[in-house]
């Protein structure tokens, strides 16, 4: 049983809101009564008083676009301005276009009493009046002056009740709309129905974003508070739509791709309301500080939509591939298993696409073999697989992973050469005359089986060792410095230089273990490599020429006096002055063109169908005429398509070396301060500013250097500053002694 002290307290709390809506009700009948306003339909001239601005006048103006404050006037300040001492204590002069509303009833006002008459208006403000007078005056379908609005709804015109009503009006989006302005007065008209209900609906609507809006943000703070190892994962960010659109929209706004100015919005206004600027760099740093973002997020990976992962459609056709064992050209092949075959490359490549044979024939001369993979043997043209290597063009390979143009299992198990298997190849031998130069070559289907898989450093190792087993090896060592002679005879320039390559390990930790390695392309063992695939190149193009088949030849018809560059010193200096002299390679699908860099008549890069698109498209173009078929494709075909695929590959490029870039940045942060690094100067860029080769990361940058370094100098230097994410790094040289 209820309380019957709660029950007659209800029941008096009852009579008094009864009351009070009496009381309402009684006033705003008098008011109209009083007043006779005036309908919509008529006039309005004589309800907008004349109020020229005073002395003393208390009045409300725009002080900037987002906030009005009140002030009393001061006096005249020039022929239209006036000096106003604003609810503040400060004293500014305002134009007339800045007044909002001059307070009636008011003389004399005193600044100090500003405050005070604030905070009054604030404690009798009640915005359901205003839709008290909505209903009343659209019933009787009249229009409203602030002072007749103020006599309506509180019984009074005085000063503070009339600024109370002109504060209702001014901030009110539903119920009344300006019908007409005149000086500082304004007459106000109710909405219809319909659009009230309408400007209702939208405010129900924002009130409810903004509310969510204001749960993600205080998420958003939550996981930005939160340590790093207990951040929520990323998938957790995308479960829910209304959180996945946010994220998405601060991603899109963090690499400057927002497809939508909503996009741009949504992620400004949360950075806005995160108290951080509106950049694109605040954007990528709240999602680190949330953990949807690693810290060493690759932003370019991001920013170019490189192809990362295969459709489930592309990984089931490759899976048929692999299933399906047929061999066109396998009657074609000519069997070189006999052969011994090494194949050198780096010690984490997953794409074995070349492999090298090698013999002294009896009258002296040298004849090697450059076996290529074969994946044409799988991969036909217009297959959704080769369609999907196009769009790639290349496989990308970055400190972090590497991204191949073939599924991974169809390229490692299907195409790749392995060791101590039978591989399908396409092999060129190319016997040598003693000066270099080719004597005699052939283009073969052939089946091979890799003796050895050996890296740079242990190919360097063995030519070394001069092992009298490892003959083959020699004879092709032998073979590449012939090549190399020949070349430069030709004019070809050795640009062989020091080359960095990282692999990162975790790279979505914080301190990701980082293995820098630093390569120097003269190396023994990267010269033999080199030689044989620019062999390789040659001999295809002769073939194709000889043959009448459009290829993609490459070809740099520049030709380069380097007797200019014979002052400086032999080595990265040299190569470094001549590399910035010399023009990109050019492309003919039709004839051979002079490579002058390469001192070749003619070019075509084929030993890496795996991995570049280009090579896989010569291979379809040769394979096609050894079984006796018309290519596939025509020169004019072959040239829309390496539209098509360079384009990919550039920004392949771009995204290889930014990322290359960063890593060696992000190693050079970690060490020591007093580390010294030995730095070869290549050239003066201004002053006393020089670009450096660090020799021990194989990596170029600039600093200051004492008067009297020359170039071809080392010197040390040390580590300042480095700053991967804005690509800052700040070297002082360490002068000895000091």
């Amino acid at each position: 049983m209820a309380c019957p002290e709660a029950s007659s307290v209800q029941s008096l709390v009852e009579i008094v809101m009864e009351e009070l809506e009496a009381l309402r009700k009684r006033t705003r009948v008098r008011a109209s009564n009083k007043m006779g306003l005036t309908s919509t339909g008529e006039l309005l001239e004589d309800k907008l008083g004349k109020r020229a601005l005073q002395k003393g006048f208390l009045l409300e103006f725009k002080k900037d676009s987002e906030r009005l404050l009140l002030a009393v006037a001061q006096r005249p300040d020039g022929k239209k301005n006036w000096m106003v001492s604003d609810q503040n204590g400060v004293t500014t002069s305002i134009k007339p276009q800045q007044i909002t509303y001059i307070v009636p009833g008011v003389e004399n006002f005193n600044h100090t009493e500003i405050l005070d008459f604030i905070q009054k208006a604030e404690n009798n403000l009640d915005p359901t009046l205003l839709e008290f007078a909505w209903f009343e005056l659209l019933e009787k379908n009249k229009s409203v002056t602030v002072e007749e609005l103020a006599e309506m709804i509180f019984g009074s015109a005085e000063p503070l009740e009339s600024y109370c009503a002109h504060l209702l009006l001014s901030k009110d989006e539903i119920y009344f709309t300006v019908l007409e302005t005149k000086g500082f007065c304004s007459v106000y008209g109710p909405r219809s129905t319909v659009q009230v209900e309408e400007l209702l609906r939208r405010k129900l609507a924002k009130e409810a974003a903004d509310k969510e809006f204001q749960e993600i943000v205080q998420l958003l703070k939550s996981a930005k508070a939160m340590p790093l190892r207990a951040k929520p994962p990323k998938s957790s960010w995308m479960v829910e739509e209304r959180i996945q659109y946010r994220i998405a929209s601060l991603e899109a706004y963090a690499i400057d791709a927002c497809k939508t100015d909503d996009q741009k919005k949504t992620a400004g206004a949360i950075l806005k309301a995160m108290g951080l600027a509106k950049t694109a760099s605040s954007a990528v740093n709240l999602l680190i500080d949330i953990g949807y973002f690693p810290l060493h997020v690759n932003l370019d990976l991001l920013k170019f939509n490189i192809r990362t992962d295969y459709s489930d459609e592309i990984m089931s056709a490759a899976e048929c591939l692999l299933s399906e064992s047929s061999d066109p050209d396998e009657i074609d092949r000519i069997d070189l298993t006999h052969l011994k075959v090494y194949a050198i490359d780096v010690d984490e490549a997953d794409e074995l696409d070349d492999a090298l044979s090698a013999t002294r024939l009896q009258d002296g001369r040298i004849k090697v073999w450059i076996h290529v993979a074969d994946p044409t043997s799988l991969v036909q043209p217009g297959s959704i697989i080769n369609r999907e290597a196009m769009k790639r063009g290349t496989s990308v390979f970055l400190p972090t992973a590497t991204y191949p143009m073939f599924p991974e299992k169809l390229a490692m198990e299907g195409m790749s050469l392995k060791q101590g298997k039978v591989c399908n190849a396409v092999t060129v031998s190319v016997v040598l005359r003693s000066d270099g130069s080719i004597a005699e070559y052939t283009v073969n289907n052939s089946i091979i089986k890799p003796t050895y898989m050996l890296t740079y450093e242990s190919a360097s190792e063995l030519l070394h060792l001069n092992l009298e087993e490892e003959v083959e090896l020699k004879i092709l060592s032998e073979a590449a410095g012939l090549r190399l002679q020949w070349r430069c005879q030709q004019g070809a320039i050795d640009t062989a230089t020091l080359e960095t390559r990282i692999k990162v390990t975790n790279p979505n930790d914080p301190e990701p273990l980082i293995k820098l390695y630093v390569e120097n392309q003269a190396d023994p063992a990267m010269r033999l490599v080199s030689e044989m695939m620019i062999l390789c190149g040659e001999a295809i193009a002769t073939f194709g020429s000889f043959n009448n088949i459009p290829l993609p030849y490459r070809g740099q018809p520049q030709s380069i006096d380097t007797s200019a560059f014979a002052h400086l010193p032999e080595g990265p200096v040299r190569s470094s002055a001549i590399v910035k002299t010399m023009h990109a390679a050019e492309m003919d699908f039709r004839n051979p063109i002079r490579h002058g860099t390469l001192g070749l008549p003619g070019y075509v890069q084929f030993t890496s169908p795996i991995r570049r698109y280009m090579d896989l498209l010569a291979h379809y173009q040769v394979k096609a005429f050894l079984r006796g078929d018309s290519p596939p494709f025509s020169a004019g075909q072959l040239e829309g398509m390496a539209s098509v695929v360079n384009m990919h590959v550039r920004v392949a490029r771009r995204l290889s070396s930014s990322s290359l870039r960063y890593w060696i940045l992000e190693y050079l942060r970690r060490q020591s301060k007093e580390k010294r690094f030995r730095a070869l100067i290549l050239r003066f860029i201004k002053d006393r500013i020089a670009a450096l080769l660090l020799m021990e990361v194989g990596f170029q940058a600039s600093a200051w250097v004492s008067v009297g370094m020359q170039i071809g100098n080392e010197v040390d230097v040390k580590v300042e500053e480095a700053h991967p994410r804005d690509d800052i790094l700040s070297l002082k040289e360490v002068v000895q002694g000091i």
